[in-house]
């Protein structure tokens, strides 16, 4: 059995997950959480928070309310401090739907029992990539900037995403400058050359500097600023780096951000397009 949760419910979750911090934080839980308490129910993202049992919940499911194309880049997070009542929650329950295309944001320790569970319904699947989760605690010394992107520069963005596809990115995009902060340099044109944004995960993320621009100081500059942001209005301060992105790993560790080396974030995909 599955129950969804709704107002004072969210604020409870919001104190029990802190309880499980950082663990909480490492599939996006925590974030989730703040995100939906801070913005009085009015989301571009509408999504559904589910739970095994209430209050002592072992599984926590964030489901986005998918209505069309553009929404199939909305991940699927699953944060579970119990794999068999994991385990039993996504296979016996109607809280997935598996006729769909999905991806999951998992602890990568839980992986298997999603590859388990899809190759079960014969379903095509694929591990999409595999994160190290890392955080900042102490933002006092960081500097800050005022810019932000807006609505003409999604194109450029959405053109230098790698995950970036048709239309779909394009929705995902517009709904991330329109709800959640972002932290841009701007050129003598006020055309954006470097940007940073952040996920409906409250993670930050889509991090670039184009690269006639680059080696100037601009990502720190974005990182400084989005942490300082993000802080301000008490959420979490934290990204996700693919493992193979070992320069982005530097930058974020020698600005502080830390990690629990025995923690990686994975996202698993099935049904594929």
């Amino acid at each position: 059995m599955t129950l969804e949760l709704t107002g004072e419910q969210l604020k409870i979750t919001e104190s029990r997950l802190k309880r499980h911090f950082p663990r909480s934080l490492q599939v996006c839980a925590y974030g989730y959480v703040v995100l939906l308490n801070r913005s009085d129910g009015v989301r571009a993202d509408p999504i559904k928070v589910l739970v095994d049992r209430w209050p002592d919940f072992s599984v926590i499911v964030f489901k986005p309310v998918c209505e069309q194309k553009g929404d199939l880049f909305k991940d699927t997070v699953v944060y579970a401090t119990d794999e068999a009542i994991l385990e039993e929650t996504i296979r016996k329950t109607p809280v997935i739907d598996w006729s769909r295309y999905l991806c999951f944001g998992v602890n990568l320790r839980h992986l298997d029992i999603f590859k388990a569970v899809a190759t079960e319904k014969r379903l095509p699947s694929q591990k999409r990539s595999v994160c190290h989760m890392m955080m900042l605690e102490d933002v006092s010394n960081l500097p800050s900037i005022d810019s932000s992107l807006d609505e003409s520069h999604i194109g450029v963005v959405n053109q230098t995403w790698k995950f970036a596809e048709s239309d779909g990115s394009v929705r995902m995009i517009r709904n991330m400058l329109a709800s959640y902060p972002s932290c841009c340099v701007l050129d003598a044109d006020a055309k954006p050359v470097a940007w940073i944004l952040t996920y409906m995960s409250c993670a930050m993320g889509m991090l670039y500097t184009l690269p006639e621009h680059r080696q100037k100081g601009y990502a720190k500059i974005l990182i400084s600023a989005m942490a300082k942001r993000l802080h301000a209005q008490g959420s979490p301060v934290y990204c996700f780096i693919e493992e193979e992105n070992v320069v982005s790993y530097k930058l974020f560790k020698n600005m502080g951000f830390t990690e629990d080396p025995s923690y990686r974030a994975a996202w698993f995909s099935v049904n594929e397009l």
